[in-house]
């Protein structure tokens, strides 16, 4: 599309009213400039992935959980808003202390660690977690929940997650409060990008001391990823942050063009979240236009935005705009489905071979 000319729509002098509903909002910020305009318009094109039956990834950066947002993520996997989610595994652990009451509370960020420290206060920024009466007790649910599970077999994160939801759905005191609780039920698989770097790896290592086994199989992962991908007709991710789980999301595009020899041309539509500067050439930051040249996405200039704000700010406001304006969709169920979707592209990868 040519931008080149004074063909633009008008900018309006917006006003407020005290009866607007979250559409009025949106509506008011993509009618505006800036960042303001890019959220009305990811509000707009999340809509749109979701009124076109794309498939949708949800990636997850930092730690979101520990201030609440799990029940957002939770509610947008009821509504079939959520096909399948790529994630720290701090979302994952810090998650589970909702749903078995373990204390997560406001604390402030101008404070003197060394003195938390010496309480047992454990920070991440303004929000505070008991040592003892939630670290350590999430530690040993953790530590019980695996210490005969998935030992001596290769597995997956989806596997890990999926098994953390059931536990969690058929005992924690308040299921209902885990995103991965309803992942369970509604078979949203659900991928630690990096577990080995979360709490979720440290407890399997009393485990390991005792010689039980753990064998990851992340390439095993990385094609059930690229398979959802390929069996979609429509695709497309919502990236809260960036780090490896937006990555991990993007790269599906490359293993199927780069590395398996098809023309597939990466996701229909991608909407970023982000505070990271692109110019620095981290990850984080790096645009989705870059991605393109990647193959990661299918077209450079549309249906695809970024946002540049705190995702705590604007997920909400996305989030709420889809539920308000949006059917429920049905579940796509796709963890049941993996394995037919590596089996398909296995197939047809072997077949293009000979």
């Amino acid at each position: 599309m040519d931008h080149h000319n004074f063909h633009g729509k008008n900018i309006p002098h917006i006003e407020l009213k005290p009866n607007m509903k979250i559409e009025d909002v949106v509506e008011v910020f993509a009618q505006s400039g800036y960042n303001g305009r890019q959220l009305g318009e990811a509000a707009k094109l999340y809509a749109k992935m979701i009124d076109d039956g794309a498939t949708i990834c949800l990636t997850i950066a930092g730690a979101m959980t520990p201030v609440g947002f799990g029940g957002i993520f939770k509610t947008l996997i009821e509504r079939g808003f959520v096909d399948w989610i790529i994630t720290t595994g701090a979302n994952v652990y810090h998650e589970d202390h909702f749903a078995h009451k373990l204390p997560v509370k406001q604390g402030h960020f101008d404070v003197d660690d060394m003195v938390l420290y010496e309480k047992g206060i454990v920070r991440i920024r303004d929000v505070y977690i008991d040592f003892e009466k939630t670290m350590k007790a999430e530690d040993k649910i953790m530590q019980n929940m695996f210490k005969e599970k998935f030992i001596d077999k290769s597995f997956t994160s989806a596997e890990l997650c999926n098994f953390i939801g059931k536990i969690t759905k058929e005992k924690a005191k308040n299921p209902e409060k885990s995103f991965l609780a309803s992942a369970y039920k509604y078979d949203v698989p659900v991928y630690i990008s990096t577990i080995g770097d979360s709490s979720i790896a440290m407890n399997l290592a009393v485990h390991r001391l005792r010689g039980k086994e753990y064998n990851f199989d992340f390439v095993k992962e990385l094609l059930e990823q690229a398979a959802i991908l390929y069996n979609s007709k429509k695709s497309g991710i919502l990236e809260l942050g960036g780090g490896v789980p937006k990555n991990t999301a993007q790269q599906t595009g490359p293993t199927l063009d780069q590395i398996l020899d098809r023309e597939d041309g990466g996701q229909d539509y991608i909407i970023q979240i982000t505070d990271a500067r692109p110019d620095t050439g981290g990850l984080s930051g790096a645009t989705l236009q870059e991605g393109k040249s990647w193959g990661k996405v299918q077209d450079a200039h549309e249906d695809v935005v970024t946002v540049y704000a705190d995702a705590t700010i604007a997920f909400p406001i996305l989030a709420l705009y889809a539920i308000s304006t949006q059917k429920k969709r049905k579940p796509k169920r796709i963890f049941k489905d993996l394995d037919k979707f590596y089996k398909k592209l296995q197939s047809d990868y072997l077949n293009n071979k000979k």
